[in-house]
């Protein structure tokens, strides 16, 4: 059975980090995809370039909103340790800030396009994984310097 049959049809869960050292600084990004028992089905880092925090913090979601969509999920629930992006995904807050907002209306069209997508805050330590991937994408980065 493939990977695409084994989790097409299930609920999965999706967690990201953006990471920025400086604000703005070099950025990257970690996400990881599992399925609700913990699960690995995918992982995946990448470094990103300058820009703030929150910028690679939305960049994170949107890299893992399309990464789940390849599985065809029934439900998505992700998990992040920005505040501001969960609560600005689920509209609690508003989006001001011009850069944020075009990456604000791209992750609202990925989830949309997805069935019953949920966003929890949780603090980094329960989102170490994908914390993990950000910050090697970003040693890796600052060793080679590609």
């Amino acid at each position: 059975m493939s990977e695409r049959e084994q989790t097409e049809g299930r609920a999965l869960v999706v967690r990201t980090d953006g990471a920025s050292r400086g604000n703005p600084g070099h950025a990257a990004a970690g996400v990881v995809v599992e399925t609700p028992e913990g699960e690995l089905v995918a992982q995946g880092k990448q470094y990103l370039g300058v820009m703030t925090n929150n910028q690679a913090e939305y960049r994170a979601l949107i890299l893992g909103l399309k990464a789940v969509t390849r599985y065809h999920p029934v439900r998505v629930s992700v998990y992040m340790d920005s505040e501001l992006v969960v609560k600005q995904m689920t509209d609690a807050y508003k989006v001001n800030d011009g850069p944020l907002k075009d990456l604000w209306r791209e992750a609202r069209a990925l989830a949309a396009a997805l069935p019953a997508v949920t966003f929890t805050h949780v603090l980094r330590g329960a989102n170490t994984q994908a914390d993990r991937l950000a910050n090697e994408a970003l040693d890796e980065r600052a060793r080679t310097g590609k």
